[in-house]
């Protein structure tokens, strides 16, 4: 039952925010930046003190002064949720369609987050460095899921070519970020479990990596951590993860 009861009071409380953001939006986005991440932390103190799923960061001394690109690792809504108050004030690399839902696509939209077409080939790639550019420009770090998509404990998806494009435009350092949250919170399921996540930021890559020797470097360092913070709390073994096809 208390998956059952985080998801209503989750959806409700989220619609009650909802209306309460509304005044905001015709404002400045540094209110409503202060709103969401309120919203944020309500919504994680709800899955803690219902579901008894808690967390904990490490690595946190990784994450630069100056703005950086941040490689995260996707399996649940947690991260989407929990980044905001990591990575404070970020741009996320996002799809498009999440603009489209009433209010919370608008505040997406004011917050000048990157909004990106997946079907919109070298156009949408060309985009979201304009995009990473401006908000770089404004002292903010550019969040990416760099497989575009939330994958179950031991799969990993294709990493796509926008984080190897970004790293290319941006003279910025790269953190890899390594996480668990599946476990307890997976995708498209209510069999929430109590347990800890835990959310690991890696040191910076070298800088200036060939292309490819970048993307393996990259994809190495998360999914090795990765790996290792799932068999941490009792998940998968590293030899059962299993690589999704590129389709």
């Amino acid at each position: 039952m208390r998956p059952i009861i985080f998801t209503a009071l989750f959806y409700s409380w989220s619609t009650l925010a909802s209306f309460l953001v509304l005044p905001l939006l015709i404002g400045p986005p540094g209110p409503i930046l202060a709103f969401t991440r309120f919203w944020v932390r309500t919504s994680l103190w709800l899955l803690r003190v219902t579901v008894g799923v808690t967390h904990e960061v490490r690595g946190i001394e990784n994450l630069p002064a100056e703005p950086a690109l941040v490689a995260v690792k996707h399996q649940s809504a947690w991260d989407t949720l929990a980044i905001n108050l990591i990575v404070s004030g970020a741009a996320i690399v996002l799809k498009r369609e999440l603009t489209w839902i009433p209010v919370f696509g608008w505040c997406l939209l004011r917050l000048n987050h990157i909004p990106i077409d997946r079907t919109g080939g070298l156009s949408a790639l060309r985009g979201m460095i304009v995009g990473a550019q401006e908000r770089l420009a404004e002292g903010r770090s550019i969040v990416i899921f760099p497989e575009g998509t939330r994958g179950a404990p031991g799969t990993k998806n294709p990493y796509h070519v926008g984080i190897a494009a970004l790293n290319s435009a941006l003279d910025v350092p790269v953190v890899p970020v390594a996480l668990n949250s599946g476990l307890f919170w997976p995708r498209r399921s209510l069999a929430l479990r109590p347990g800890k996540i835990i959310l690991e930021i890696l040191p910076a890559l070298p800088r200036n990596l060939p292309r490819r020797d970048f993307v393996q470097s990259l994809e190495t360092a998360i999914e090795t951590a990765t790996n290792q913070l799932i068999e941490e709390a009792g998940g998968l073994p590293v030899d059962k993860v299993v690589e999704q096809p590129n389709i």
